[in-house]
């Protein structure tokens, strides 16, 4: 318990104080009225409902898309299989505003396929929903195929004995065995719609604009502050019982795999090789058009366009962004590893890692700004507030990592006389890197992506290469426009090399602590 006062002192500096003053703008009591007051504006209410009927819808459909493909990929083994498996999470860490100019190019003004197809999509909901599924559709795609291999092979050859056909197998035996897995991610797929601010800044509009940016113009465009603390409030009172339930769901989920797996076959027959073929159409269809059309809009932008990148403020705002990002992951790794040790036991511990997702990063920056006004515009809160977004991924990874980690590998080391740091050090952490270079990863792309602290943080000369973005994007004409393309496209490669050489020595080291396990067991 004692590792967690590290992360909880810092999360009551960054978040939990930052927020109470924003919300004390007006005094508690004010502050409360107006929560009641919010069910009564009839704007007000409509930018609540929305914000939670985009989340559900965005639950549905993702449920609704990924669970045939993730059985597909749990049960056919097909040439590019393992590859579509190891890409599945990387549109997740695209950073926002990247994906944001990306679901523009595909469905916007002059988009590749609203042109094409004579829509015009512009001030609908269908291009924020859209932008929720190509985040979130790979968590619950991954999720559904992490639960599909806890299926017992024994109990589907029992039904299948007993002359249950293929769907009754599916509903008497693998979907209530799946079911628990599918609703974790989905609270955290409703949280991160519920709470998302970036793609809801660019994609809602004036009349599907979420809570979120409710909240940022409020805050930055009317001065509103008391106003914007009850909305803040508000968001925290909805999303945190969701937060909760979501740990406890985890930690109920925490069990070593199954022996019994179901083994993986061919697909056989036109039915079984079309489903595969559907799985695949859907992937590229919600998580790589986005990406592609980037990067054929920043192709066809001309020669022009890319001399962007030779711009010294384009040079300036690359080496801030990985700067930034370096010290931020560092101390985001260090946070990530004491929350994750302390929480093992705790779903408190375990639900208040999730804060950070649930909480609006333009809430916090502002909150920052009138908690500690002498230090806005300095290094240490600017990278502090990085660190802030970004640790809740290495405490999550690692901590579920933990959860399954075998207790008698642990017991063996102390019986053969390792002290508890020497059997942490040797034995732990070892076991649990691959892990933890996961959650770097994500934690990584999550700080290079990172615009609204950014904005209001920072000074001129730290502009980012989402500030950059966002700036030209503010500015009227196609040179603007291509120029905002072609640094979304060297954003969008940066995050993608940062999360794989991060990622990359997963396999190594993975073989280094099946190793090691074996060796422990052995002892």
């Amino acid at each position: 318990m004692a590792l967690g006062v590290l992360p909880l002192a810092f999360m009551a500096l960054m978040l939990v104080a930052p927020l109470l003053r924003l919300t004390g703008e007006a005094g508690l009591d004010a502050s409360l009225a107006m929560v009641s007051a919010i069910w009564h504006d009839d704007y007000l209410r409509w930018r609540v409902v929305w914000s939670l009927l985009q989340a559900a819808l965005t639950c549905a459909a993702a449920l609704l898309f990924g669970l045939p493909v993730a059985w597909v990929l749990a049960r056919y083994e097909f040439a590019g299989r393992a590859l579509v498996l190891r890409l599945l999470m990387l549109p997740f860490v695209v950073p926002t505003l990247v994906a944001a100019l990306g679901v523009l190019a595909l469905w916007g003004p002059r988009g590749l396929f609203s042109g094409w197809l004579g829509l015009d999509l512009q001030d609908t909901p269908w291009l924020l929903l859209y932008g929720n599924l190509f985040f979130n559709l790979c968590l619950v795609v991954r999720a559904g195929v992490d639960a599909l291999a806890q299926v017992s092979a024994a109990r589907v050859a029992v039904a299948r004995t007993l002359g249950a056909t293929p769907w009754r197998v599916f509903w008497r035996v693998e979907w209530p065995s799946i079911l628990p897995w599918l609703a974790s991610a989905l609270c955290l797929v409703f949280l991160y719609c519920f709470s998302g601010f970036g793609l809801a800044l660019i994609l809602g509009g004036q009349k599907y604009a979420t809570v979120e940016v409710e909240i940022y113009t409020l805050v930055a465009h009317e001065l509103k502050l008391a106003q914007a603390g009850a909305l803040a409030l508000c968001m925290l009172l909805l999303t945190g019982a969701v937060a909760l339930g979501y740990a406890w769901m985890e930690q109920r989920l925490s069990a070593p795999a199954g022996a019994d797996a179901i083994a993986l076959r061919r697909p056989v027959g036109v039915w079984q090789w079309g489903s595969a073929g559907a799985a695949l159409a859907i992937l590229i269809f919600f998580c790589a058009l986005p990406l592609v059309a980037i990067l054929l809009h920043a192709l066809n932008a001309g020669a022009g366009a890319w001399t962007v990148l030779l711009d010294e403020e384009t040079l300036q705002a690359a080496w801030n962004t990985l700067r930034f990002t370096g010290v931020a992951l560092l101390l985001a790794t260090a946070l990530g590893i004491t929350h994750a040790l302390a929480a093992r036991r705790s779903v408190w511990l375990r639900a208040a890692a999730f804060l950070p997702f649930v909480v609006s990063p333009v809430t916090v920056a502002f909150g920052l700004l009138l908690l500690y006004p002498h230090w806005s515009a300095s290094m240490l809160l600017l990278v502090s507030a990085y660190a802030l977004l970004a640790y809740p991924f290495v405490a999550k990874s690692l901590g579920a990592a933990l959860d399954s980690l075998p207790e008698h590998l642990v017991q063996a080391s102390r019986t053969l006389g390792a002290t508890p740091w020497r059997s942490l050090r040797r034995v732990t952490l070892p076991l649990v890197a691959p892990a933890l270079r996961r959650g770097m990863a994500f934690a990584a792309a999550t700080a290079l992506g990172e615009f609204a602290v950014t904005l209001f943080l920072s000074r001129p000369e730290w502009a980012t290469l989402t500030t950059l973005i966002y700036q030209r994007l503010g500015r009227p004409g196609a040179v603007n426009r291509d120029g905002a393309m072609v640094l979304a496209a060297l954003l969008m490669l940066l995050a993608l090399v940062v999360f794989m050489v991060i990622e990359n020595p997963l396999r190594r080291a993975g073989a280094n602590t099946r190793q090691l396990a074996r060796e422990l067991a052995h002892a």
